[in-house]
């Protein structure tokens, strides 16, 4: 089909997109900026930094998955105008997403007493535990936050979580260099800082929600509809029947890159502080692109209500053009500022020169990257999430992983094999998530 056919779909899903993008840029603006604070503290204190967040986000990412199964079931009846259905999604979804987060945040506590067994240095492991401890009681803040916003962006609004996230990171980085570096007469506590800014910040979000839907009756009414619905344990069972996949999901592809940190770890504390680096550019690009994923399942999750198939195949394509145009562009960019974006985050020149290879790496699994996040959301808008879930697994944990470590350790080839790994697997997922997509087209015609 003729690119001009999608010209109103790009300007409909940029549209529904440009708030969550400028949500997630805010997201990355503020780990970029923690990063770079940590960075100029020193490179034991960027290790640590990156060593607490690779173990932290592998439960963050489930529970936002388990969030995420909300999204599609609300867009679905929202599309059908059934106002009934909504809010009873709604009522049940919040009782859930609470569940599961109690259960979540049980286990990653649990998880403190296994960090010195994760084979990093005892420097590293001294300095990230008061970090993650922190870390994990931002969790429930976070998630009441997410559940909030799935809702939300569900019945088409990306605006209020857009408005919240980035009033959030603004305290976030203020927060951060006055604990951080000891500002204004705050005390100095590095690392520790860092940790007590997020948890503010992410305390303020749920927070902020709440204000909204105080203020506007618009918003208000569902809450009030919600109250007076009974909880159904098939809808609850309905949440976590799509919840839970997506949750797994995101958990194999984190676990796949929070592997790989933990791998370079073994290499030493130069390569984690370079591979921070390195993946903190490339989480720049991916979230950026997840912004244009999630109003992807949104509009998807709609098309599907409506029962419009062919609106609904090319607004996902839409969708993938755009994701595949913006990060070529990007992988350009890496490939051409590889020696000057470490910079930015560290004056060593040892961790400068292994992230600028390691970003050689990225620019190529970039465009990979973008196709297997927005095949994914597109799945998901089409409740498709128990087969993604298997895809994902064989290509990152029994594809990708293994890569690694052959490359790196038996092989020889040093940081950079972690990295072929990753592409490995994202290449794997991305095209076999793009033919799952045109197997379930057939199915539906």
């Amino acid at each position: 089909m003729n690119l001009a056919h999608y010209i109103p779909f790009y300007k409909r899903n940029l549209r529904l997109a440009l708030p969550v993008v400028l949500s997630q840029i805010g997201q990355v603006v503020v780990m970029l900026a923690d990063n770079m604070m940590v960075g100029h503290v020193g490179t034991v204190e960027l290790a640590a930094s990156s060593f607490a967040n690779n173990v932290f986000v592998i439960g963050m990412f489930f529970g936002m998955g388990v969030t995420y199964g909300l999204t599609p079931l609300v867009g679905k009846a929202f599309g059908n105008n059934r106002l009934d259905r909504v809010v009873v999604w709604l009522k049940n979804g919040f009782f859930t997403h609470a569940v599961a987060t109690f259960v979540l945040a049980l286990i990653m506590f649990g998880v403190y007493f296994l960090l010195p067994f994760m084979g990093q240095t005892d420097a590293v492991i001294e300095m990230s535990k008061p970090y993650y401890l922190l870390l994990c009681l931002s969790y429930f803040p976070l998630m009441l936050f997410f559940s909030v916003k799935q809702f939300f962006e569900g019945i088409g609004n990306t605006k209020m979580a857009m408005q919240i996230t980035l009033t959030a990171n603004v305290i976030n980085i203020i927060l951060n260099y006055l604990l951080i570096f000891g500002k204004f007469g705050f005390p100095e506590l590095g690392l520790v800082g860092a940790g007590i800014g997020t948890l503010v910040s992410r305390i303020f979000m749920p927070l902020l929600f709440v204000g909204y839907i105080l203020k506007f009756s618009r918003f208000r009414r569902f809450f009030v509809l919600a109250r007076k619905q009974t909880y159904e344990k098939r809808k609850i069972f309905s949440v976590l029947k799509i919840g839970i996949p997506i949750g797994f999901q995101l958990i194999v592809e984190v676990l796949t890159f929070s592997l790989g940190a933990v791998m370079m770890g073994w290499l030493g504390e130069t390569q984690l502080a370079a591979h921070q680096v390195a993946m903190g550019m490339a989480s720049f690009t991916y979230m950026i692109s997840l912004g244009v994923s999630q109003a992807n399942t949104i509009r998807v999750s709609h098309q599907m209500g409506e029962n419009n198939l062919s609106s609904m195949r090319m607004a996902a394509m839409a969708s993938t053009h755009l994701v595949l145009f913006f990060m070529s562009v990007m992988g350009l960019i890496f490939i051409l500022t590889k020696n000057y974006l470490p910079f930015l985050f560290t004056t060593d020149p040892q961790v400068v020169a292994v992230a600028s290879q390691l970003l050689i790496v990225a620019a190529i699994f970039q465009i990979f990257d973008g196709l297997q996040v927005i095949m994914l959301s597109t799945l998901r808008g089409m409740a498709d999430v128990k087969v993604p879930m298997f895809i994902a697994f064989a290509a990152y944990l029994l594809v990708g992983v293994p890569t690694s470590y052959v490359l790196t350790f038996l092989l020889n080839a040093g940081p950079q094999g972690i990295w072929f790994g990753f592409l490995v697997g994202l290449g794997s997922a991305g095209i076999s998530f793009y033919f799952r997509f045109k197997h379930n087209l057939r199915k539906i015609a």
